[in-house]
């Protein structure tokens, strides 16, 4: 049995809405303009723009092509394409490991600062942050957080829609969010994008993100870089390698993977120009961190005229992101029960999406009643983490990059040419061949190797 079960994404429209929806998240639109602005701006986006082809991209096609010649979720698919070339089905536990574990986990604590969405769009359209200060923004971020039962219940909202999309199925459930979800962010974020440029000083976010000052150039901007734009594309927990079983053989995985990193690179820089504006023009810090969106950008937006309008369609946009990618996440997790259980895909999803509530109850009850408690605190590397930092940097320090090394060695090494050949390039060898086999066997794990040292050791 296969998760596909002769199932296939309905056009290939759909499956780019879907793949491009996996690839936009949170990564674009909350953390790329916080990295942006504490690394320098220009120099940051030049080598981020360098590294999305370098690294991203082979790694990305590697996952779809694994998922499409494997037609199946991650672990079976593995097993299927390293029996094919020869090697032991033992690489199933790749797909394990990270499409089970990693997309769970990756699940549980996104889904907190999902919740987070929701929250701040009802905030904005209520007007209860309208003509706030600095000092009380940050409060009711705080309060919200502090509440066990408000937080856990818009985190309870958000994985529900997840779950509730993905037990729809392929067709009814996956394909009909993202094409209406998909289509809308991008015509919010264009529409954020114009109010910032009439409101917001757009000259200094211009100058801000495309002037680079290469005298900031040092290795912790190049591996923030490199690493965010490995975060951003969602590689390295097979995510896409689930969507990938569903693509038809007369999709060409190379330009969908060229228009999936083109379009996750658009949000992340169309998401720059919309948010970058209104802070320059406030004269907020663009370096402020990770409370950019939630503490700093609904101040700005509650002194600008037609703010509360727009600030509640930010962070409506901000939802389908996050909405899109979490879909995805649960989709690994569920292709798996479904090759592996006699389950149908209801009570795969139901399962599965259980399975990350409880997690996630963690992460969201360790912003307050568990706030103290430190579950690996015995490794000097866990010291400090809470439940919700613990899977975080499990993830995204961890996995991810170790599931990129991991994903380009098989890819690169263990899929005979002849396979991989016929998937990307029907069976020719020429020269765009060699030149992602190149980057997928030694230039993507070297470079990811590097980040995972930085990311755990540096």
């Amino acid at each position: 049995m296969t998760t596909s079960g002769g199932l296939q994404w309905s056009s290939r429209f759909t499956f780019l809405m879907a793949a491009v929806g996996c690839a936009v998240g949170l990564g674009n639109i909350w953390r790329f303009p916080y990295s942006a602005g504490v690394n320098g701006g220009g120099a940051f986006v030049l080598v981020y723009l360098a590294a999305v082809v370098i690294l991203a991209v082979p790694v990305l096609i590697a996952e779809l092509m694994i998922g499409r010649r494997g037609a199946a979720g991650p672990p079976a698919a593995i097993a299927a394409v390293a029996r094919e070339s020869g090697h032991t089905e033992s690489w199933r536990w790749m797909g394990i490991i990270l499409g089970g574990l990693g997309a769970i986990l990756a699940l549980s604590f996104y889904a907190v600062v999902g919740g987070w969405t929701i929250a701040y769009a009802f905030k904005m359209l209520s007007g209860q942050m309208q003509d706030i200060s600095a000092t009380d923004a940050g409060r009711i971020f705080d309060e919200m957080n502090a509440s066990p039962g408000v937080l856990v219940a818009w985190f309870t909202l958000f994985i529900g829609a997840t779950i509730a999309i993905s037990a729809r199925g392929l067709q009814a459930g996956v394909e009909q969010a993202v094409k209406f979800m998909m289509p809308a962010l991008f015509i919010m974020l264009l529409l954020m994008v114009i109010y910032a440029a009439v409101v917001g000083d757009f000259s200094a976010a211009l100058q801000f993100l495309f002037t680079p000052d290469f005298e900031k150039l040092d290795t912790r901007v190049v591996l923030g870089a490199f690493g965010q734009a490995f975060f951003s594309i969602s590689v390295g927990i097979t995510n896409l390698m689930a969507y990938g079983a569903y693509i038809q053989k007369s999709t060409s995985i190379p330009q969908s993977a060229a228009i999936i990193a083109g379009a996750d690179t658009l949000v992340s820089l169309l998401a720059g120009l919309a948010i970058f504006p209104i802070i320059f023009m406030y004269g907020l810090e663009p370096g402020a961190g990770p409370g950019l969106v939630f503490t700093t950008l609904p101040v700005a937006f509650g002194e600008f005229p037609g703010g509360t309008i727009f600030g509640g369609v930010f962070f409506v946009l901000l939802f389908f992101a996050a909405l899109t990618s979490s879909i995805a996440m649960l989709e690994p997790p569920v292709a798996w029960l479904t090759d592996a259980t006699r389950l149908s895909r209801r009570s795969a999803s139901l399962l599965a999406g259980a399975v990350a509530y409880t997690l996630g109850l963690l992460a969201a009850l360790s912003f307050n009643v568990l706030g103290d408690i430190h579950p690996l605190g015995a490794i000097r590397m866990f010291r400090d983490k809470t439940f919700f930092d613990l899977f975080d940097y499990l993830v995204t320090n961890i996995l991810m990059p170790s599931g990129g090394i991991l994903i380009a060695i098989f890819a690169g090494w263990i899929v005979k040419r002849q396979f991989s050949a016929a998937e990307l390039f029907d069976g020719r060898a020429g020269a765009p061949y060699r030149l992602w086999l190149f980057l997928v066997r030694f230039v993507a794990p070297a470079l990811l190797a590097y980040v995972l040292f930085d990311m755990t050791l540096g």
